[in-house]
């Protein structure tokens, strides 16, 4: 019982953060227009900016976060993270100027680096063999809160733009109550390590793991890289949508639903399913076909039907990441999960900060008026093409990983 309590409060803690990132989707840019003082085109830049400075928090701060669990332990980084979340949140929801909101933006970058953690505590607790589909549980709760944050938000925020900040921070309050009582501690004495502040940085992190195997290095060049191509779908398709097809807000809302709930379907039920039948090598293949398939039905629909038979087909990148997690978690040892997770979110990160302007701008030249050429799919053609960069990267890793051995020692407790 409070073994899987601990999993469950892990899975809040995913689930929570992507809850507030989602909440805010809809209420900030009045916000901001009301706290800058701004027409809406100028908060959008501020929005831009504040999302490239979450980003930027998480690649400093999660090789941080994730190697001080290594030496600390997950339950004690954990708990002050989610504390530090729900603070976060009514820093924001108090905010009484820009300033106020900039400073909860970064401090909620900081706090969401605490997926390194997490993931390192699922690692812990989880057979080596069985942890690609406890990692696709995480992604679940990526896409659980993709669909249901920008629900609550717009909901509450009718309302008062500041209510969904509190009724995050209230959720993130309860969460660490939850967790003083029933999250039990999951890295055992003896699998912790000294913590150095000159090697709590992503490439001092990968220069460390790469002596214990080389496939490390191509597993998280692979979900770098794999991050850069999935963040082609917050950044753009709700725009892509209505460029492309036309759609109403409600469509729009709706298809985006689906987009979260099929990957969420995926990650949660169909990898614990299939996974144990093809092995993470072939679910990594099928889940970029998939993804290059829906690309090219997104870039051809005609009707209303072909998209969402494109967003079922698409779900199947659900089965990308976890798969490539549960492998590269496998090829290291139980005394560095956390610095291994820390060194992937860090990386990923990247993908947040550069990622949104490359898919924006490739939308805006095949799109419009001006269009050099119409074609508003072209952002997630370019997406299916990295995704295959991503393959060709796990393919190599995986092949050194079955010349090397696997360390990771890491059982269910």
């Amino acid at each position: 019982m409070q073994h899987r309590a601990s999993i469950g409060f892990v899975f809040a803690i995913v689930l929570i953060d992507m809850l507030g990132f989602g909440i805010v989707i809809p209420v900030l840019p009045g916000l901001i227009m009301h706290l800058a003082k701004v027409p809406i085109t100028t908060a959008a830049e501020y929005a831009g900016w504040l999302g490239a400075g979450y980003a930027a928090m998480q690649f400093v701060f999660a090789p941080i976060i994730g190697n001080l669990s290594d030496r600390f332990g997950r339950r004690p980084v954990l708990l002050a993270s989610i504390l530090a979340l729900a603070c976060d949140y009514l820093i924001q929801a108090l905010a009484p100027t820009m300033g106020w909101l900039v400073l909860g933006r970064i401090i909620a970058g900081i706090t969401g680096a605490s997926f390194s953690a997490a993931y390192a505590y699922i690692a812990d607790v989880t057979p080596p063999e069985k942890r690609a589909a406890s990692f696709g549980m995480m992604g679940m709760a990526f896409g659980i809160g993709f669909v249901v944050g920008p629900a609550i938000g717009g909901l509450l925020g009718a309302i008062n733009p500041r209510y969904p900040f509190a009724f995050a921070g209230a959720m993130a309050l309860a969460n660490f109550l939850f967790g003083l009582v029933f999250l039990r501690e999951s890295l055992v004495p003896e699998n912790r390590r000294p913590f150095d502040w000159r090697k709590a940085n992503a490439l001092a992190s990968l220069q460390a793991l790469r002596k214990q195997n080389g496939a490390v290095l191509w597993f998280v060049a692979a979900l770098g890289v794999w991050q850069l191509a999935h963040i082609v779908y917050p950044s753009t398709w709700s725009y892509f949508a209505i460029a492309a097809y036309g759609f109403t807000t409600q469509q729009v809302g709706i298809g985006l639903a689906l987009v979260g709930f099929s990957s969420a379907l995926v990650q949660g039920v169909g990898l614990r399913l299939l996974l144990p039948k093809l092995g993470e090598r072939r679910a990594v293949v099928l889940g970029i076909a998939g993804v290059c398939a829906a690309a090219v039905m997104y870039s051809t629909a005609t009707r209303h039907w072909q998209v969402w038979l494109a967003i079922a087909v698409g779900a199947l990148q659900g089965f990308i990441q976890p798969s490539i997690a549960g492998l590269n978690s496998r090829a290291i040892d139980a005394r560095s999960q956390g610095e291994l997770q820390g060194a992937v979110q860090s990386i990923g990160s990247i993908a947040a900060i550069f990622g949104p302007v490359l898919y924006t701008q490739a939308l805006a030249r095949f799109s419009g008026p001006d269009a050099i050429v119409h074609l508003p799919g072209m952002p997630l053609l370019i997406s299916a093409a990295i995704s295959l960069v991503a393959l060709a990267l796990f393919l190599k890793g995986a092949g050194v990983l079955a010349r090397e051995p696997q360390l990771s020692s890491s059982t269910s407790q």
